[in-house]
């Protein structure tokens, strides 16, 4: 069973995070979640979803998603206890979706200020997967610095963009593709579309 960190951060595409979340859990990986201040905001503002203590959140996932026991658990991101924190108790991977230009930012300067820019760099310096969903339009050239300083380390930046080659008739679709990239990147088994060259 893969251990994947997944925090959600205060940009937009909240929907992004969350579906990641359930097809981990679908496909059998232990789920440590953690999400910033502002990330509360950008969940009731784009899905209505509220995202309250660490105790409610964890069960209302749970109950969203029918997270078997022990699979999915949630931490506060001052909670300097959590695994995630120490690199003796490292995840398999680590997904920022969606990630502000600031926690970017503060993981590229290997900042450590709360649990997610600490796990993060617990994931570069353990030599684990980190892979960052930057959400911003158009990319400024300091925030394509940090990108190039951070893929120079190892991390997978993907953006959000979907591709149309599938025919996407949903906004689900489109949901669907970038987090079936997200998805290949950390070797986790999906049906959310065919492959390149492969039948529906």
């Amino acid at each position: 069973m893969k251990t994947i960190t997944v925090a959600l951060t205060g940009a937009s595409g909240m929907p992004y995070g969350l579906r990641l979340i359930e097809s981990l859990l679908v496909a059998g990986c232990r789920v440590q979640v953690v999400y910033t201040q502002a990330a509360q905001i950008v969940a009731k503002q784009e899905m209505d979803l509220q995202l309250g203590s660490t105790r409610e959140t964890e069960a209302m996932l749970r109950a969203r998603f029918a997270a078997a026991e022990g699979q999915l658990v949630v931490y506060g991101r001052e909670e300097w206890f959590a695994p995630i924190a120490s690199g003796s108790n490292p995840p398999d991977a680590m997904v920022i979706c969606p990630c502000t230009m600031g926690t970017l930012a503060a993981v590229a300067a290997g900042l450590s200020s709360n649990l997610i820019e600490r796990a993060a760099d617990v994931c570069l310096k353990e030599g684990r997967k980190l892979v960052i969903v930057p959400r911003e339009a158009p990319f400024s050239t300091l925030h394509l610095e940090n990108m190039l300083r951070l893929s120079r380390m190892g991390t997978v930046i993907l953006p959000p963009n979907p591709g149309f080659y599938h025919h996407p008739q949903t906004l689900q679709d489109l949901v669907d593709f970038v987090v079936a990239r997200i998805l290949d990147q950390l070797g986790v088994a999906h049906h959310l579309m065919a492959k390149w060259g492969e039948a529906d």
